[in-house]
């Protein structure tokens, strides 16, 4: 048993953000039900492809069911409708106005269904003078001020390499999902959950934010080191960079000891963390200086020895293979419906020192139509006092009409 067994969602959802909602909540045991058009989520399209299967659709829609629905058709809108009505909780990305074009707007499923959760994930949120504009995970770090933030003074502007301000929206909307949830299981009424993209990017930006709001001075990109701390950041050593984050007074101590500068302790530019912050690029320098004594990794073990956070600049084919993602067994190796083998990220999360993981492999596109529809006749007969179940060359009939096969 799982925390949201028993809970259903459907998910109207393309690429990212939606999508990585969606599975926060099937990892945690919701039946999710991902509806998607003939041609399918645009994320089955993006490479790289194990034999004609994407893997990056595959790391974002494990332990679904994929339903094709095409919304165009009238039929196909009224089935959507009554799979939610069937279920606790729906998720969209849609722009604003689509959903009710379709007859799945909040409005017209609440009045049936008062407990429903509905949420709407978006680029600016469902009203104002943006609402209607679309937005991609670049064009939001951009307008969010993350890009302002990221790489190197002085530099051309990058952005963040993990798509943050999606996945961000996500995580606000399966957060948001859940406290809802609670509420609707004390009696109280579902909601219109509106998550922003924008929103999203400005509410992990904290310490920028305050930072601003403080000073009434833009915080600046600073590379890897960091406004208020120092040492911390990437340092070169004789082979090459690893990180270091002696973040406070003792720590900053300790460092001096192991590299044998004591003085550099009692150095007035160096005396507290706002003068090491202020005095940075001379501390950074100096301690390079010293550095360049070593390869990496072995200032990586001393440090460690004496418990300063230290960290090489790891790849990604070097982290997955860290003996730490090997203990919390986070990476898994999963069967796609083409029978080709992959491995993916499962959930991070542990519950009472057992991992989530996969129960239901990434869909084939419409896999499971045939499977939904079906049951949710059988349940709509139940409704209706008991009514003769159709037989199942019926159910196959109809779910071809529905579909236009």
């Amino acid at each position: 048993m799982l925390p949201l067994d028993n809970v259903r969602v459907v998910e109207f959802c393309q690429i990212a953000a939606g999508p990585f909602c969606g599975m926060l909540l099937a990892d945690m045991g919701a039946d999710v039900i991902k509806v998607e058009s003939r041609e399918g989520d645009g994320l089955r399209q993006w490479p790289p492809h194990n034999e004609g299967y994407s893997e990056n659709f595959a790391s974002l829609n494990r332990n679904k069911r994929s339903v094709v629905l095409d919304l165009k058709r009238e039929e196909d809108r009224q089935a959507a409708r009554r799979l939610v009505l069937d279920a606790d909780i729906l998720i969209e990305n849609f722009r604003p106005g689509v959903m009710a074009r379709n007859g799945l707007d909040y409005a017209s499923l609440s009045a049936e269904k008062p407990s429903l959760i509905y949420c709407s994930i978006s680029a600016f949120g469902q009203s104002g003078p943006r609402a209607f504009q679309g937005g991609f995970d670049l064009s939001i770090q951009a307008m969010s001020g993350i890009m302002s933030v990221t790489g190197e003074a002085g530099r051309p502007p990058v952005k963040c390499g993990v798509p943050i301000s999606d996945f961000c929206a996500g995580l606000y909307a399966a957060y948001s999902i859940l406290a809802v949830l609670n509420q609707v299981r004390r009696g109280g009424r579902g909601e219109h959950i509106d998550v922003s993209m924008l929103g999203a990017s400005l509410g992990v930006a904290a310490l920028q934010t305050s930072e601003y709001f403080g000073t009434r001075k833009d915080p600046k990109c600073m590379g890897s080191a960091h406004p208020r701390n120092a040492p911390y950041q990437a340092f070169r050593a004789s082979d090459g960079y690893f990180t270091l984050a002696a973040g406070n007074d003792r720590l900053w101590k300790s460092l001096c000891m192991e590299i044998g500068c004591d003085d550099l302790s009692d150095d007035p530019r160096f005396a507290t963390v706002q003068e090491r912050a202020a005095n940075q690029e001379a501390l950074r320098d100096l301690l390079e200086g010293v550095f360049k004594g070593a390869t990496a990794a072995e200032w990586i073990d001393r440090f460690t020895a004496r418990g300063i956070p230290c960290a090489p600049l790891n790849t990604y084919s070097q982290v997955l293979a860290d003996p730490q993602v090997r203990h919390m067994g986070w990476v898994q190796q999963i069967v796609l419906p083409n029978g080709a083998t992959t491995q993916t990220v499962t959930s991070p999360v542990r519950l009472t020192g057992k991992g989530l993981g996969v129960f239901r492999e990434p869909p084939a596109l419409g896999a499971h139509t045939e499977e939904v529809i079906s049951a949710l006749q059988g349940r709509k007969a139940q409704n209706k006092g008991g009514q003769k179940k159709a037989s199942g060359r019926a159910q196959i009939d109809s779910l071809r009409e529905l579909e236009g096969s």
